[in-house]
C-alpha cells in the first residue's frame, strides 16, 4: 500500500478564492492511502517546496500529489523537489484544479469545490499505480545549425560559437542581413541599421567557429534532440547579388549556378530564426494596393529613403511633398486582413516620417491612426518626438477610401478626435503592412516536425515559461519567426535561444524523459497503424520481429499511438489502461 501525500494549494486567491482549499484536503485526506494532506498558500514558492520536502522525509512519502496549476507551469518544479530528497520524480503528479476547476468555475464556489475533489482523488489512484522510473542517456552532438541569416540568426550563431561550439548558418538568400538589411535607418538611432548590420556580418562570416551556407534551404531533418541528421541543400545561387566581403569569405560556401547540391550536417540543436514577410499589397485594394503606383508598404518606402539619388516617388520620379502613412492597413482586420497587431509598425512609422522630413524639409507627413501603440523604453517619447520637432500631422481615424486623381493619390478618412471628414491629395501613401509569417514558414515546419499557431509563426512551447522553444524538444524559436518583434526583442530572443543552446552543450550526454510509449510485444500483431498513427515517426515494424518499436528518444509521449492500436498493445509508462480504469472508479458519477 501506498503512501501519499496531498498538498493543495491556495495560489493567492485564483484557486482559494473560490475553491474551498481546507476542505479539498480534508476530504482527500480520508483516502487510505493517502497519510498527510495539507494546504498553503503558494506551493510553488520556495517555502512551498520545502514543505514538500519536509513532509516526504518526516512521513516516509513513497507518492506526492499537488494540487495546484497546470503541470505545464510547474510539474518539474515539484519533481526536483521530490528528487531532492531522494523520492523517485516519477512518483509525483499534479492535479490540476486552477485552469481546469477554480478559473473555469468562478461563478459556482460548491460545486467547484467537489470538482476539486474529484480532480484530486483520481491523481492519487494514478499516483499509487505509478512506477518509478529512470530516465535514458543519449549521445549529445555539440553542433548547431541555424535557419535563417537576419539579425536574429547572426546574433544566436555568434552567441554560440563565441562560447567555442561549432555552427553552421542557413540563409535561402544570396546573402545575410535578412529584412535589416533593406533598412534606411533604425528608431532611436537613425544611423545605426547599416553600420550595425555590416560588422554583425563581418564578425559571423570571419568567425572560425561559424559555417555559413547562403542560398541555401533545410530539406530534411532526421533524429532527435541532440542527434539531428539536417539534409540542406544549396540550390541556385546569382553570384553577382553576394558582396564582395561575403565572396571573399572561406566560410561561405556557394553552389555552381548548373547545379543543386545537397549536404548532411550532425547537429544537437536547431534554432529557427526564419523572420517574417511583408503582406501583399494586392490584397489591399481598398487602400489601392496593387493598382496605384504611388501607393507602396513601409519596406519599400525603405528602399526609397536608402537611394542615394534622393526620394523619388515610383510613378514619374518626382519628389513627394505630401506623404501619407496608413497604420493597421491590412492588420487588427480579421474580416479583410489579419487579427493581430504588428508590434512594430506605429514606430517605424514615425521613424520613417521624421526621416522623410530631413529629406524632403518643405514637405508635410500626415499619419492615419487607429490607436498609438509604442511600449517600449523611449518608445512614446520618440513618437511624440515626431509630433511636436518634427510637425507630423496625426490624424486618429481608419481611412475609408484612396484613390488616384491625375497626378495626385486622394486619401479620405475622418478625424474621430474632432469628427471633421479628412480629404489629403497625397503625393505618395505609404501603407503599414503587417508582419507576416515567411513564404516558407509552413513547410519547414513540417520537415522539422514543429507546430504553427493559427496566423502561420511558429508556436513557441509556453508563452511565458518556454518562449524560445518548440513543442519539439531540440529545436528554438528566435526573431520574427514566432511572431512579430523589432530588433532589440529579436536579438534578445535570438541571445535567449543561444542561452537554451549553450545549457544543452554544458552537459556530457542528454537525459531524455522515461515517460514515453512502448509495447507489450506478446499483444502486438505488427498491423503497422500505429506508425502511421505517430506524427513524430518515433515507430516502426521491426523487420525481422514483426513488431511495433518505439524510439524512446523521438517519442514526445502524445499518445496518438495508444489510441490507434486495435490490440491495446501500445501503452505509455505511467498512464497505463489499470490507471486510468482507477482514475474512473473514483469519480461521482
Amino acid at each position: 500500500m501506498s503512501r501519499i501525500g496531498v498538498f493543495v494549494c491556495h495560489c493567492g486567491i485564483n484557486i482559494a478564492g473560490i475553491v474551498d482549499v481546507e476542505r479539498v484536503a480534508e476530504e482527500v485526506g480520508r483516502h487510505p492511502e493517502v497519510v498527510h494532506a495539507t494546504t498553503y498558500s503558494y506551493m510553488c514558492s520556495e517555502p512551498g517546496q520545502q514543505l514538500v520536502r519536509d513532509a516526504i522525509v518526516e512521513h516516509d512519502l513513497d507518492g506526492v500529489v499537488v494540487a495546484a496549476c497546470s503541470p505545464l507551469m510547474h510539474e518539474m518544479t515539484f519533481r526536483r523537489a521530490a528528487s531532492a530528497v531522494e523520492l523517485n520524480p516519477y512518483r509525483c503528479e499534479m492535479a490540476n484544479i486552477r485552469e481546469q476547476c477554480s478559473w473555469v468555475h468562478e461563478h459556482e464556489p460548491p460545486r467547484a469545490t467537489e470538482k476539486a475533489i474529484e480532480i484530486v482523488r483520481c491523481v492519487v489512484e494514478r499516483v499509487s499505480l505509478n512506477r518509478e522510473l529512470e530516465p535514458f542517456h543519449l549521445p549529445l552532438t555539440k553542433r548547431a545549425l541555424i535557419i535563417g541569416g537576419g539579425i536574429a540568426g547572426i546574433q544566436a550563431a555568434l552567441d554560440i560559437a563565441n562560447a567555442g561550439f561549432p555552427v553552421v548558418l542557413v540563409e535561402r538568400e544570396a546573402r545575410l542581413g535578412g529584412k535589416m538589411a533593406r533598412l534606411s535607418g533604425t528608431y532611436l538611432n537613425f544611423t545605426a541599421a547599416p553600420g550595425l548590420l555590416e560588422r554583425k556580418i563581418e564578425q559571423v562570416l570571419s568567425h572560425p567557429n561559424v559555417q555559413v551556407l547562403t542560398g541555401a534551404q533545410v530539406v530534411g531533418v532526421e533524429g532527435y534532440v541532440g542527434n539531428f541528421e539536417v539534409l540542406v541543400s544549396s540550390g541556385i545561387v546569382d553570384s553577382g547579388l553576394v558582396t564582395s566581403k561575403q565572396a571573399k569569405s572561406t566560410n561561405t560556401e556557394f553552389t555552381n549556378s548548373e547545379s543543386t547540391n545537397l549536404r548532411t550536417f550532425d547537429v544537437g540543436a536547431i534554432v529557427v530564426a526564419t523572420g517574417w514577410d511583408s503582406y501583399p499589397l494586392g490584397r489591399l485594394p481598398e487602400y489601392g494596393g496593387g493598382e496605384i503606383p504611388d501607393v507602396v508598404d513601409g519596406l519599400a518606402f525603405e528602399g526609397m529613403l536608402r537611394d542615394g539619388a534622393g526620394l523619388r516617388r515610383p510613378s514619374d520620379g518626382r519628389v513627394p511633398r505630401e506623404v501619407v502613412f496608413v497604420q493597421c492597413a491590412g492588420s487588427r482586420d480579421p474580416e479583410r486582413g489579419v487579427p493581430y497587431c504588428s508590434k512594430v509598425c506605429c514606430m517605424y512609422v514615425a521613424k520613417q516620417a521624421m526621416m522623410f522630413k530631413e529629406r524632403v524639409p518643405e514637405g508635410q507627413a500626415y499619419v492615419f491612426y487607429i490607436d498609438i501603440r509604442s511600449a517600449g523604453k523611449g518608445y512614446d517619447e520618440y513618437v511624440q518626438q515626431a509630433m511636436e520637432d518634427h510637425d507630423i500631422l496625426y490624424l486618429r481615424g481608419k481611412v475609408s477610401k484612396v484613390f488616384r486623381d491625375g497626378d495626385r493619390v486622394i486619401v479620405c478618412g475622418t478625424d474621430t478626435l474632432s469628427g471633421v471628414p479628412v480629404e489629403v491629395a497625397a503625393d505618395l501613401v505609404v501603407l503599414a503592412t503587417p508582419m507576416t509569417p515567411g513564404r516558407q514558414a509552413l513547410e519547414l515546419a513540417q520537415t522539422l516536425r514543429v507546430g504553427v499557431d493559427q496566423d502561420g509563426f511558429f508556436s513557441e512551447a509556453h508563452p511565458k515559461l518556454r518562449p524560445v522553444e518548440s513543442l519539439t524538444a531540440g529545436v528554438f524559436l528566435a526573431g520574427a519567426a514566432q511572431g512579430p518583434k523589432d530588433i532589440p526583442e529579436a536579438v534578445s530572443q535570438a541571445s535567449g535561444a543561444a542561452a537554451k543552446v549553450l545549457k544543452m552543450f554544458s552537459q556530457d550526454e542528454m537525459t531524455q524523459e522515461p515517460t514515453v510509449a512502448y509495447v507489450i510485444e506478446g499483444l502486438c500483431s505488427g498491423c503497422g497503424v500505429c506508425v502511421e498513427a505517430c506524427p513524430y515517426e518515433a515507430r516502426q515494424v521491426h523487420p525481422v520481429w514483426d513488431i511495433a518499436t518505439v524510439n524512446a528518444a523521438l517519442c514526445q509521449n502524445c499518445g496518438a499511438c495508444v489510441v490507434a492500436c486495435p490490440n491495446k498493445a501500445s501503452r505509455i509508462h505511467n498512464w497505463t489502461p489499470d490507471q486510468i480504469l482507477a482514475m474512473v472508479d473514483v469519480v461521482s458519477w
